[in-house]
């Protein structure tokens, strides 16, 4: 079973300027409630125990998000309020399930994966994006019963316009199924006239813990940096098993300001 899950959290978030300037993007709230605490809850829900979250020191306030206690206690001497008493318990419950890895240097999310080898305990983790929420359905654990399924690790998948696929991390398939297929290759970005679907990768992996080893064979590629897809690339290459799980639930972009405004609508339609 699937039980830690590493969030990366160390980004700039430039596309979220001017918010970003104060805030961490994964603290800004969304239908009063950081985008973060999304995903941690759907990972809670599929079974996960831990978390590892990887922060820059000029994200510090993500630690400090969980670890505010003297504000807290000050807060509860002066005013008994039960909402805030609940908060604080969430709070202390989270963090209780809480490792933190520093990546203080932009350098890719596969060098950021690697800052985690140390703490991976099982064959397989999970690694989630905080940009990407789904909602209505929980992908994560559409994700684990594919890879209970099919032995392998698993990737979240969705179409997009076959114009916006240079936006993307596409894939290559095989063996499709109704809500799933075998994946033959993974192109990070590419042309229109390169790429052989457009199946886009979403923020949702089950990767396996050998894919440290690619990892660190690496040289940075676009812009400079280490991607966990060109690591994907190569242990399909030497025959490792990879699925595209299509999800079913409503994807929800939270990493530009526009998709930050409509998440909060999208939210707070299904929270009426």
């Amino acid at each position: 079973m699937i039980k830690q899950a590493i969030i990366p959290l160390a980004g700039l978030g430039t596309r979220m300027l001017p918010l970003t300037s104060i805030m961490p993007k994964e603290l800004l709230p969304i239908n009063g409630k950081p985008n973060l605490e999304y995903i941690l809850e759907e990972c809670l829900d599929a079974g996960v125990k831990q978390f590892i979250f990887i922060i820059s020191k000029k994200k510090m306030n993500i630690k400090k998000y969980f670890y505010n206690d003297i504000f807290y206690k000050k807060l509860l001497k002066k005013k008994k309020d039960k909402r805030i008493e609940k908060e604080y318990r969430k709070l202390k419950k989270y963090r209780k399930m809480i490792k933190f890895v520093y990546q203080n240097q932009p350098k890719g999310t596969g060098d950021a994966v690697l800052k985690c080898s140390n703490y991976i305990k099982g064959k397989y983790f999970l690694m989630l994006l905080p940009d990407d929420l789904i909602i209505k359905k929980n992908c994560t654990k559409e994700m684990i019963r594919l890879h209970k399924q099919k032995k392998g690790s698993v990737i979240g998948t969705k179409i997009v316009p076959k114009k916006n696929v240079s936006r993307w991390g596409i894939l290559s398939f095989k063996k499709k199924k109704k809500n799933s297929f075998q994946i033959t290759d993974v192109v990070e970005k590419p042309k229109l006239k390169d790429a052989k679907s457009n199946y886009a990768i979403i923020g949702r992996y089950i990767l396996p813990k050998k894919i440290m080893n690619e990892i660190k064979k690496l040289k940075p590629g676009q812009g400079k940096e280490i991607h966990i897809t060109d690591a994907i690339k190569n242990l399909i290459l030497k025959n490792e098993k990879f699925y595209g799980n299509i999800f079913k639930g409503k994807y929800l972009d939270c990493g530009t300001l526009n998709g930050y405004i409509k998440s909060g609508i999208e939210i707070s339609k299904e929270n009426r």
